[in-house]
C-alpha cells in the first residue's frame, strides 16, 4: 500500500467521521445536555456502526474495481452526483434540520449504536465520500487490501471522534457550533461539492475512453 492510498484512506475516515451530519448533531445536542461523558458513550456506540457502514463501502468499490473499470467508473459518477446534491442542499441550508436528533439519551452507548446502524444517510455518504477521495488511485485497490482499507477507515474515524469528545463538552465551543451551525453547514456544503468535482473528474474520462494515463 503506497503512503498516498494509506492517507487517502485515513482522510476518507476522518472526513466522514467528523462532517456534520445527523450523528454529529446528536453528540452536540447530548453533549450540551448531560456533557462530554454522555457524548463520549454516544460516540462510542456510534462507531459500531461506522465501521459497518464503512466497510459495506469498501467491499462495494473494491468490488466494483475488480469487476472492471467502467462499473468503478459509474460508482464513481454515481457518488460524485450524490455529493453535489448533498453539497447543494448544504449550502442552500436557512435553519437547522427538522429532524436533526435532539436532547440527551437515557443511555447513550446503546442510542449511539442504534442511530449508527440505522441511520439511513449513512451509508450512500460512506461510498460517496471514499470513492471521491479514491477514484485516483482506484488501480491499487484489491481484495487483499481490504482488511488493511477497513482497519485504516476505523482509525481515521477514531481520530474524528477524539476530536469531537474533546470540544463536545467545551461551553464555548457549543456556543460558538450553535451561533454559526448555518455557516459550518454551508462551508461543508462547499467541501461536499469539492469531492464531487473530483470523482466526476476522474470517472467521467474513464467512461468516455480519454482517462488520463
Amino acid at each position: 500500500m503506497t503512503p498516498s492510498l494509506l492517507l487517502a484512506v485515513l482522510a476518507s475516515g476522518f472526513i466522514y467521521g467528523i462532517t456534520p451530519g445527523p450523528g454529529v448533531l446528536a453528540v452536540f445536542g447530548i453533549g450540551a445536555a448531560r456533557g462530554r461523558r454522555a457524548g463520549a458513550g454516544f460516540l462510542c456506540g456510534h462507531l459500531l456502526g461506522d465501521v459497518v457502514w464503512c466497510s459495506t463501502a469498501l467491499i462495494a468499490i473494491v468490488g466494483a474495481r475488480e469487476v472492471g473499470s467502467s462499473a468503478f467508473d459509474v460508482l464513481g459518477v454515481l457518488s460524485g452526483l450524490y455529493l453535489f446534491w448533498l453539497g447543494w442542499r448544504a449550502i442552500r441550508t436557512q435553519r437547522r434540520s427538522s429532524d436533526a436528533p435532539q436532547g440527551a439519551a437515557r443511555h447513550p452507548f446503546w442510542h449511539g449504536i442504534l442511530f449508527g446502524l440505522t441511520n439511513p444517510k449513512a451509508y450512500p455518504v460512506a461510498v460517496a465520500t471514499f470513492t471521491a477521495l479514491l477514484s485516483s488511485r482506484a488501480e491499487l485497490l484489491t481484495w487483499a487490501m481490504l482488511p488493511s482499507l477497513i482497519f485504516l477507515s476505523f482509525v481515521g474515524g477514531v481520530l474524528a471522534y477524539a476530536i469531537l469528545i474533546g470540544v463536545v463538552g467545551a461551553q464555548r465551543v457549543r456556543t460558538v457550533y450553535q451561533r454559526h451551525e448555518i455557516l459550518i453547514t454551508k462551508l461543508c456544503g462547499v467541501m461536499f461539492i469539492g469531492f464531487a468535482i473530483n470523482a466526476l473528474a476522474h470517472a467521467l474520462p474513464g467512461l468516455f475512453g480519454s482517462k488520463p494515463a
